[in-house]
């Protein structure tokens, strides 16, 4: 079930974000601590033993990470609002390279505030890239947004929002995901899993120490636009290892 579940949500998180889209909110009685009870397809969300995000914590650190390789090379092509949240597609390829396998980028998309937190601390925003191997084993690079100075590279995606779900327009700027990136990316890894229903666990996380930063009008942009606070609350760790580079 769970290898149906990663094969269901790669195959369409690139179009829409989720398979089940519609069927759950981030409040109310269809909220995050009801995931579960919303069908049997969630049930990871209620009973899962790995879920994300989680509060990165530096005293579990227990060795060190090889380096991911990023080979960034295609641009964003168009951005959409799923009801969830907004997303950028990219074309066919750009990937990372972790453990020797590599995975190909589909899709980045946002948060508000951030759903990892990092010692503790949450940030306005948080970026998840969304990679696939050739299996559709999943491999999500969590980028922590601050509020600070505009984004240039956000500013093109923003100049292009879509305000209303379902809304899809293509990207006239070239929009590079390398250019979303902090300049260091030492990183966090840990397994866990989709941080929405139907919670799947298996997926490598990879979120990066350093931030990147955005300006407060750009932070209040998004959160127009999705209407609410998008973000899961963290999980229990329970016995997993965060392993740092």
């Amino acid at each position: 079930m769970l290898k149906k579940h990663l094969v269901m949500f790669a195959a369409a998180i690139f179009v829409s974000a989720s398979a089940y889209a519609g069927h759950w909110t981030y409040e109310g009685e269809e909220g995050p601590e009801h995931w579960g009870e919303l069908s049997p397809d969630f049930e990871a969300c209620l009973k899962g033993k790995s879920q994300s995000p989680i509060d990165i914590q530096r005293e579990i650190e227990a060795a060190k990470a090889v380096p991911i390789k990023f080979d960034y090379a295609a641009d964003a092509s168009e951005i959409l609002n799923n009801g969830h949240t907004v997303q950028a597609n990219i074309a066919a390829g750009s990937s990372i390279t972790v453990d020797g396998t590599e995975f190909q980028l589909k899709q980045f998309h946002f948060h508000t505030p951030s759903e990892n937190l990092i010692h503790g601390q949450s940030f306005p925003m948080e970026m998840h890239l969304v990679h696939a191997d050739k299996d559709g084993n999943l491999a999500v690079v969590g980028v922590m947004i601050k509020e600070g100075k505009e984004n240039a590279a956000l500013a093109k995606l923003w100049a292009q929002l879509p305000r209303h779900a379902d809304e899809k327009n293509a990207l006239s700027a070239r929009v590079n995901p390398s250019s979303l990136l902090p300049e260091s990316r030492g990183y966090y890894r840990f397994d866990g899993s989709l941080t929405t229903p139907p919670c799947s666990e298996g997926v490598r996380w990879l979120v990066l120490k350093d931030p990147i930063s955005a300006s407060k009008e750009q932070v209040e942009a998004f959160a127009g636009v999705v209407h609410e606070r998008n973000a899961r609350p963290v999980q229990a760790v329970n016995a997993r290892i965060i392993v740092a580079d």
